[in-house]
């Protein structure tokens, strides 16, 4: 007797009507544990080379051209089967493949995730000392908790220009031989009136001052000596002076490596994971697979801040690729748009027990249950939010079941409880069916986030599917 025929007329049809989310991990075979942990050793590679947007599209850059891709330059001629990436002020990138469907008919199958992430950005007029140290000014970077940023070893990176016009790249605190930075905090004896502030006033933001240096230049007659000695040094290594922290672009990032969590290493801990987690299975679906359709990765800057700017989603030369792509084959960009369709990759919220409080369970992503669709996403009712049709959402539920996708969908909390957004609404604005899909992560926007590793390889399998 079948297991199937020993189950109850009503047991029988729960399994069939009743939908309940999956552990990815429980339902993957061998062969697919291995896929899964395999994929997180390429993505922890990434996240490690990638801590900055211009490391990030630098990376990506690298590993496009190690797969055949070369540069594309508006004006370009394009035919079916190229394979091209396009820099947009080495701050973001676009991969794509031209496919052999007809644009008009078919339009583009669009990824859009970003590649920036919450920092602390340094000033343009930063460095001081006082009693003993030498700091660097800064200005927060995205959303962040201003107290997590505090006691914990930073990295410095960035891109100066100097006063002749030339550029050099600065990266100090990843290697077992650098020092590392660092910003101060209250000691506890002394913290009583610190504590009790509400948290975001624990730290202000004048307060996430960089510590840089303490050691006094050897000489007698000069004043400032600390400051002087760190900036020989910047001056020896980088041929920097002073005023050329006025054209930099320098921030401090976390200076932590990522690593596995947990016993089973079932986990990934990084700084960064918002967005890159994204990013990169974005980038490798379309490196590592052909398509009929013609597929674009969009790796931008700017989202924490609005997708603002140059290098933002609102940036109107992402349209313009499209475009170009659309003049070299004779199509029409509106018709091209209509029939073109999106996945707008960005995390969304794990459901963390220890805070639960703040979430709708039902409507939550649960860890390493797959990648998360967000039919929505905004504050509140709705606010700022595109909304993907029932039928948009209904198309990519059927591309994921026809490849075997473990996914789920989220909501970013309870209804009140706050909200985020994504450049979903800039693409769905420019009339193509956008809905969000990305990986599940747990502590996001803090200096060290969590993710499931079957998460990530979701997300990559969704990103096939959608590409077929």
């Amino acid at each position: 007797m079948s297991d199937q025929t020993k189950k109850t007329e009503g047991q029988q049809k729960q399994e069939a009507l009743s939908y309940k989310k999956k552990n990815y991990y429980e339902t993957a075979d061998k062969a697919e544990l291995k896929k899964i942990f395999d994929y997180a050793e390429g993505y922890k590679r990434f996240l490690d080379a990638a801590k900055t947007e211009r490391e990030a599209c630098a990376v990506s850059v690298e590993m496009a051209q190690a797969k055949g891709f070369t540069e594309y330059h508006f004006g370009d001629k394009l035919k079916a089967g190229d394979k091209k990436y396009f820099i947009n002020r080495n701050k973001s990138v676009v991969v794509f493949r031209i496919g052999k469907e007809n644009l008009e008919e078919d339009g583009m199958r669009l990824i859009a995730s970003h590649i920036d992430a919450p920092r602390v950005d340094i000033k343009q007029n930063p460095l001081y000392e006082d009693s003993g140290l030498c700091y660097l000014k800064t200005h927060y970077y995205g959303g962040i908790k201003k107290y997590q940023w505090t006691a914990i070893p930073l990295s410095l990176h960035g891109t100066v220009v100097l006063k002749d016009g030339s550029s050099v790249d600065v990266k100090v605190g990843e290697e077992a031989s650098d020092p590392v930075f660092y910003i101060d905090d209250l000691l506890p004896h002394l913290g009583g009136e610190q504590m009790s502030q509400n948290a975001g006033k624990i730290i202000d933001g004048e307060q996430l001052n960089v510590v840089v240096g303490g050691l006094p230049y050897a000489d007698k007659e000069v004043g400032e000596k600390i400051k002087l000695t760190a900036l020989s040094y910047l001056n020896e290594k980088y041929g920097m002076q002073e005023e050329d922290f006025l054209s930099a672009e320098l921030s401090a990032v976390p200076a932590y490596p990522a690593r596995d969590v947990g016993f089973d290493r079932a986990f990934i801990g990084a700084y960064g994971h918002d967005d890159r987690v994204c990013a990169y299975p974005a980038l490798t679906a379309v490196l590592d697979n052909d398509s009929r359709h013609t597929v674009l990765a969009m790796l931008v800057d700017k989202e924490e801040i609005g997708s603002e700017g140059t290098t933002g989603m609102q940036c109107q030369v992402y349209s313009d690729l499209m475009e170009e792509i659309c003049i070299a084959f004779g199509a029409k960009f509106r018709k091209v748009r209509a029939k073109s369709k999106c996945l707008s990759s960005d995390v969304t919220a794990a459901y963390d027990p220890n805070f639960a409080g703040v979430y709708e369970k039902m409507n939550s992503a649960m860890i390493s249950c797959g990648t998360s669709m967000c039919k929505f996403t905004g504050a509140r009712g709705k606010s700022g939010s595109s909304d993907a049709s029932a039928e948009f959402v209904g198309e990519v539920r059927n591309m994921f079941a026809a490849d075997g996708v473990v996914w789920q969908t989220a909501e970013l909390g309870k209804v009140d409880a706050g909200g985020g957004g994504t450049v979903a609404k800039f693409l769905a604005n420019m009339n193509i069916d956008t809905v969000d899909l990305g990986v599940p992560v747990i502590s996001m926007h803090a200096p060290y986030e969590l993710v499931s590793k079957a998460d990530v390889y979701s997300n990559y399998k969704a990103f096939l599917a959608f590409m077929k």
